[in-house]
């Protein structure tokens, strides 16, 4: 085999060009004795590719899930929900506002709410205005047409 051809495929390879017979001339001239000095560093590219293909996994491959998994996974959650419900404490439900709040608060909020119902029925004004401005207008658009 020619040295330069070699030389042409290594840089075609590294270019990601060659073809798979082109390939196979790489491997078969770097898995010889006779490999030019220069080129020596390319040989454990080429021999690690050999090796490479000819391994295989030996392991065996579970195909069904461990069901021990599941079953801790079932025993977690319901200690979970029994350390839940011996730590539970329910809380009464107050029957009335004055129950839960002072007079002060109750007061307070009353005052806040009469706030926001006065602002809120000055918005409601303005819309009234801009009724009376969209019946106009629809007067006199009806009008010229």
């Amino acid at each position: 085999m020619e040295l330069h051809n070699i030389e042409k495929l290594i840089e075609k390879y590294f270019d990601a060009t060659t073809t798979v017979a082109e390939e196979e001339t790489l491997r078969t001239y770097f898995s010889g004795d006779e490999i030019a000095p220069h080129l020596e560093q390319h040989a454990p590219l080429f021999n690690y590719f050999k090796k490479a293909k000819e391994e295989r996994f030996t392991k065996q491959v579970p195909l069904k899930p461990r069901k021990n998994y599941l079953k801790w996974v079932s025993v977690a959650a319901i200690a979970v929900f029994m350390v839940g419900l011996y730590f539970y404490q329910p809380t009464s439900v107050p029957e009335t506002l004055a129950d839960e709040y002072t007079p002060e608060e109750i007061e307070s909020a009353k005052e806040a709410l009469a706030l926001l119902a006065m602002n809120f029925n000055k918005g409601t004004e303005q819309l009234n205005h801009l009724e009376e401005f969209e019946k106009t207008t629809n007067k006199f658009l009806t009008k010229n047409n």
